[in-house]
């Protein structure tokens, strides 16, 4: 006979009321149901669970230790029902994204917390493979980056299509340009990123397109770190177009051979996601709609 949660509900409940009758109240549930659950876990198991007193029924030892654990497994049933009622009704819980670049995806990540104010979101900030990665160990639930393999194993919303762009100090020769070459971006001190960056990926691809090996003067981690470089005049450097917020000490410059442009998306595990994976997937076409508004005559998603 199986030992099943309601046959230890109805023995946790007649210990806790004294009485058949009680404990049917108690569960909602008829008095013959629980007395019957009570004489077949005895019956089964050839013990005795409670003794007749003065018309209460009173546990036996063996029956309080048995009590202790029902209370503990209904603790443990009660707080397994909460998390999935949180989780279905996306009430708290929490979302693992991996950004590429902190934008677009701190922007993403900004209109899905205005609609959902209670999850919390852990981003990890890392390089094209880093992210990959990340995503393929489950580390997190979401990337976000460029250029994502269509190999099959991840599904995949595009946010925007970009390209990668130099960037400038406003006082370097460059940043007047309305576009540059390979060539004359190679006569400049050049910032590079260190390989498995996507972003270096292109700019590599490009100056051997053109037949040059330009030497930088920084190799740098972090497009974090190339935009501080910049800013302080270090010289020339690459990124994703729409890649960061910032706006101050840095221009935009278009480059002759870097100009195709590539889908940035948010993409997971080909599997069935959890609800709140789900929630998050669902603002991509709102904010598709929102960049494309922006593209039209209010300046890119990254300087609004």
């Amino acid at each position: 006979m199986a030992l099943t949660s309601a046959r230890l509900r109805a023995v946790n409940a007649v210990a806790c009321a004294g009485a058949f009758a009680a404990a049917a109240r108690r569960l909602g549930v008829s008095q013959p149901a629980v007395a019957q659950n009570v004489r077949d876990l005895e019956r089964a198991y050839g013990v005795r669970l409670f003794d007749r007193r003065g018309g209460r029924l009173e546990p036996t030892p063996l029956c309080v230790e048995l009590c202790a654990l029902t209370e503990r497994i209904e603790r443990l049933e009660d707080e397994a029902e909460r998390m999935l009622r949180r989780q279905s009704a996306l009430d708290g819980g929490e979302i693992r994204i991996g950004l590429g670049n902190s934008m677009p995806g701190m922007a993403l990540i900004a209109q899905f917390q205005k609609a959902y104010p209670s999850i919390e979101a852990q981003v990890e900030l890392g390089a094209h493979e880093q992210i990959i990665r990340a995503v393929l160990t489950r580390r997190v639930d979401v990337g976000v980056l460029p250029d994502v393999p269509g190999d099959g194993r991840f599904a995949r919303e595009t946010l925007i299509e970009q390209e990668v762009v130099a960037i400038a100090h406003p006082d370097h020769p460059v940043a007047a340009r309305a576009d540059v070459d390979c060539a004359e971006l190679a006569r400049h001190r050049l910032i590079f990123r260190r390989d498995g960056s996507s972003t270096q990926r292109v700019v590599d691809r490009a100056f051997r397109a053109a037949g040059l090996a330009p030497r930088p003067v920084l190799v740098l981690d972090t497009r974090d770190g190339v935009c501080e470089a910049v800013a302080n005049g270090l010289g020339v450097g690459f990124m994703w177009r729409h890649g960061t917020g910032r706006t101050d000490m840095i221009r935009h410059v278009s480059v002759i051979g870097m100009a195709r442009r590539y889908e940035e998306s948010a993409f997971r595990l080909d599997e069935p996601p959890r609800p709140v994976v789900q929630a998050f997937l669902a603002e991509i076409a709102r904010f598709r709609a929102r960049h494309t508004e922006a593209a039209r005559g209010r300046g890119p998603v990254a300087q609004r």
